[in-house]
């Protein structure tokens, strides 16, 4: 890091592209490295494509729509409005996405609205759980980013942020899946701890409370961290990239085989199921730490 009146020569578009390119870590790509090493090395390293269910682009596109409505004075944020909003909102995140749209190709008509009219059953669920006229969130979508003492460096999206009067924070994450059974649910806490660590070390707040809302069965679940239990999961992600760095050095990101298998896109690789993997590339760059619209979704 140069000295404060040291000048530098390098353009600031080039600044701002090599910033970008520094691996960071993010929640999902965290997680993915907990539950099985070569998961995040095909995702974050190889870059093995991956096919979207429809049930992940569903979560995406609800998640937009959520966005939208909180972009509308209050007393506009009814459940007719975010109906209004779906399709919209899904023309423009399919725009620049032929392979999303790919996957109702040689559907009827009607299928496709079927699609539609369950995300529009979320939309609902949703407004049985909070109502968004009441609500003035400080951000929704939010992109952080810390750099902790240790050098490593924390990137995320939050779904929402709703900050009171008196300075309360709360970390709203929506799924559109269903509350998960201990496994998923683990996850998902892993998730906003993430988030909450990083709010901490940027605001110098721990929030008051950290809420998933599970659309598919109308279900929140709240959480209050401290700030003992945010220093130890600190802790805890800054042995995750050191685990990282360690296996970034050599490419030995090993398997970890378990029931989470099941849903993997990557078998044909994975050495647990006769596969072999990708030559290994090397460290990654660009960055590997971004999350993409579907690792958001849910």
């Amino acid at each position: 890091m140069p000295d404060a009146d040291t000048v530098t020569t390098e353009p600031p578009a080039a600044v701002a592209t090599e910033a970008r390119r520094r691996p960071a870590l993010s929640p999902s790509r965290a997680s993915d490295f907990k539950q099985c090493p070569l998961l995040y090395r095909f995702r974050a390293v190889d870059r093995l494509p991956e096919v979207p269910t429809k049930a992940q682009l569903r979560g995406t596109l609800v998640h937009s729509v959520l966005e939208r409505l909180f972009a509308l004075p209050a007393a506009e944020r009814v459940p007719a409005q975010a109906r209004e909003l779906l399709g919209p909102a899904w023309t423009d995140l399919s725009a620049d996405r032929p392979e999303w749209t790919e996957l109702f190709d040689g559907e009827k008509p009607d299928e496709h609205a079927e699609w539609l009219r369950s995300a529009e059953k979320l939309l609902d669920a949703y407004f049985e759980l909070e109502d968004p006229r009441r609500l003035e969130p400080e951000a929704c979508e939010l992109h952080v980013e810390i750099e902790l003492g240790s050098g490593v460096l924390l990137r995320g999206y939050i779904d929402r942020l709703d900050v009171a009067p008196t300075g309360e924070i709360r970390v709203v994450d929506y799924k559109t899946g269903a509350a998960p059974r201990e496994i998923g649910e683990a996850k998902a806490m892993f998730q906003m701890k993430f988030y909450a660590v990083v709010l901490w070390r940027l605001r110098g707040i721990v929030p008051r409370q950290l809420k998933l809302m599970y659309l598919t069965d109308g279900q929140s679940l709240a959480y209050t961290p401290d700030e003992a239990e945010l220093l130890r999961f600190e802790r805890t992600l800054e042995a995750i990239w050191q685990a990282i760095l360690k296996a970034g050095k050599t490419g030995d990101f090993r398997a970890n085989k378990s029931k989470l298998c099941n849903w993997c896109d990557h078998q044909a690789h994975c050495p647990e199921y006769g596969g072999t993997p990708p030559a290994y590339p090397g460290w990654p760059e660009p960055d590997a730490g971004e999350e993409t619209p579907l690792d958001r979704a849910d």
